[in-house]
């Protein structure tokens, strides 16, 4: 690879890597051509990217940034996951689809950087237990909708303990016969 290709490469990880909220790296070792290209096009899919680079190079790329601190990840076999826009959903994608490499011992999550914070390989596990974005706009459109909800609840109590007051008034009175 020459010098200059060699740029290309850090200076194209170093863009994706700003525009990234999430980045998960792992050690592939065992896992087959095939199981890496068909795991790479589900990610890239969900425009996500899987991409192996020399660590030297790696590091060249995250020098200066705020993912200096998964330097010391930077050991052995590693595959970047850079993910795109929705960082939780990359990180779900990520447990879902690399389960069953994870179980048979050949791909293995070294860590990753998610809001600002170096993660352990549990950490990137438990980004994926967050709510997506949808699954936050849900719960945010119940919460405004509670408070007018409960309002409205407020506004009718009176007139509807009225007619219940009422009503008991006219069974009282039908039982005592007048």
């Amino acid at each position: 690879m020459s010098r200059t290709e060699k740029a290309a490469v850090v200076e194209g990880l170093t863009a994706r890597l700003e525009e990234a909220p999430f980045v998960a790296l792992a050690d592939y070792r065992g896992i087959s051509v095939a199981e890496v290209s068909d795991f790479r096009s589900k990610l890239k899919d969900a425009g996500i990217h899987y991409e192996v680079i020399k660590n030297k190079l790696a590091k060249r790329a995250i020098t200066g940034t705020d993912k200096e601190v998964l330097h010391d990840l930077l050991v052995g076999m590693t595959g970047w996951i850079i993910s795109g826009e929705d960082p939780i959903a990359a990180a779900k994608m990520l447990k879902a689809e690399t389960k069953t490499l994870v179980d048979e011992g050949k791909f293995t999550v070294k860590g990753g950087f998610f809001d600002g914070e170096l993660l352990d390989s549990k950490g990137v596990s438990d980004v994926a237990e967050l709510p997506s974005k949808e699954e936050l706009f849900a719960m945010l459109l119940g919460l405004l909708q509670q408070g007018p909800r409960q309002v409205l609840g407020v506004v009718n109590a009176p007139g509807r303990d009225l007619v219940n007051l009422l009503k008991n008034y006219e069974t009282k009175l039908a039982e005592s016969g007048e």
